[in-house]
């Protein structure tokens, strides 16, 4: 049946293989079982009902993705929009968990259609490459932000805005600890580095006395506290515009990019070096992150961790399946990942800051109308602490400067329709 359904035979793989895939992907991602609920529940959302809701949108989005499209790529809520969603939306802007959650589903449901009316490769397409590593530079500046901050390493100051905190205190000891274990493990490619380096932190603080220990193993905590939460009506306002296109665009670049680079290391692509069921592996997506909002998550997307378990030998949606399964027996994992503290996590926020900042070496340094669009799109959104703002800044310099600069044809249509009503944006609604 697998055989079929898979076809094993014809991608040169085996159940073995691909089970090993599977579980090598999950150690890899496994992190954001304990990340997402700590971030999320910043925002005030229920830490047991973000956690369930984190196994089990990420066991949809895997599950969709390995049966509809057959691709070794698994799926959970992604790092960058998590924290957009509880700092920048809800602490920020001060909306709602409920209306955050609305905001993801609408981008969920245009992403779909967009999926269905092939409009995606006219949007991709249409925005320039070095907007796109910095906006992908400027989510891990974003993170690393955030991560400094819980640790206590980075604080307030009255003068100078921010500034250096206690880093002797224990907190900054031990996320500074963790942050260079995981960063030798993932030197040494060591699988799951990113999972050894919170469960390592934990452990010490454990043995410390910081945190007390309720357990390994309970029935799965309860949905209710966010299923159905959403707030559909009230993001739909007119303000939450921005809001709701900076999770569409940033899902939309996280996965198409994902999809493209382990389809190339695992050999999927075509003949022609396009990906054969493209709009399957979208609609999966789009499928995953309206089905996390309505369970109570931000938005689910696709993992280059992935990579991992393509370079393991997986080859096909049985390697998604393996993930997905994992996922869901995470779920009675729930005290264990309660007592990670905040400190143990912020490691793998930095970890993930450092790779998501490594796009800024892809940029045309020499072509200052690339450059300096791309740079300001990174620098605003720690800054402004908000990632909907660093994308529209980063639009409108990229149209500004070109303009200016007389380089008329590296402009389109949508570019600049983008850019105009993002000025627009600023104009009548502000920040």
């Amino acid at each position: 049946m697998l055989e079929k359904l898979f076809q094993l035979k014809e991608h040169g793989t085996d159940v073995k293989t691909e089970v090993v895939a599977g579980i090598t992907t999950f150690l890899t991602m496994a992190y954001i079982i304990v990340v997402n609920p700590d971030i999320l529940s910043a925002s005030g959302m229920d830490y047991g009902a973000v956690f369930a809701a984190t196994c089990i949108a990420a066991a949809i989005g895997s599950l969709i993705m390995g049966l509809l499209a057959n691709y070794p790529i698994a799926l959970a809520p992604g790092m960058g929009l998590n924290a957009f969603f509880a700092f920048a939306v809800v602490q920020g802007m001060g909306h709602t968990w409920q209306v955050a959650l609305g905001a993801v589903f609408l981008s969920g449901l245009i992403f779909f259609f967009l999926s269905i009316f092939k409009v995606r490769e006219w949007i991709i397409n249409s925005i320039p490459l070095s907007l796109r590593f910095g906006i992908s530079a400027g989510i891990g500046f974003f993170l690393a932000l955030i991560a400094l901050k819980n640790a206590g390493i980075v604080v307030d100051h009255p003068a100078t805005f921010i500034s250096l905190g206690d880093v002797m205190s224990i907190p900054s000891l031990l996320t500074l600890g963790g942050f260079f274990i995981i960063c030798a493990l993932a030197y040494r490619k060591v699988t799951g580095a990113v999972m050894i380096g919170i469960i390592a932190i934990t452990v010490i603080a454990l043995l410390l006395g910081m945190i007390e220990y309720k357990g390994f193993v309970s029935a799965p905590p309860s949905l209710a506290p966010t299923f159905m939460q959403m707030d559909i009506a009230g993001a739909l306002n007119v303000g939450l515009v921005s809001i709701v296109f900076a999770f569409l665009f940033v899902d939309l670049f996280d996965t198409s990019g994902t999809l493209i680079g382990a389809a190339h290391q695992g050999k999927l692509l075509d003949k022609d070096g396009k990906l054969p069921r493209l709009g399957k592996a979208l609609m999966a997506d789009s499928v995953a992150t309206m089905g996390g909002a309505a369970l109570g998550t931000s938005t689910t997307t696709s993992y280059i961790e992935s990579t991992a378990g393509i370079s393991a030998g997986g080859r096909t949606g049985l390697t998604a399946v393996v993930v997905a399964a994992l996922f869901l027996l995470c779920l009675f994992l729930s005290p264990i990942a309660s007592i990670v503290p905040a400190y143990a996590t912020a490691p793998a926020l930095l970890y993930v800051a450092v790779l998501m900042a490594s796009g800024l070496s892809h940029i045309e340094w020499d072509d200052i109308t690339e450059s300096a669009p791309a740079v300001l799109t990174a620098i605003m959104m720690p800054l402004t602490f908000s990632i909907a703002n660093g994308i529209a800044i980063g639009f409108i310099a990229y149209t500004a400067i070109k303009l200016c600069s007389g380089k008329f044809s590296a402009l389109n249509i949508s570019l600049m329709l983008i850019s105009i009503l993002f000025v627009l944006k600023f104009i009548f609604l502000g920040a």
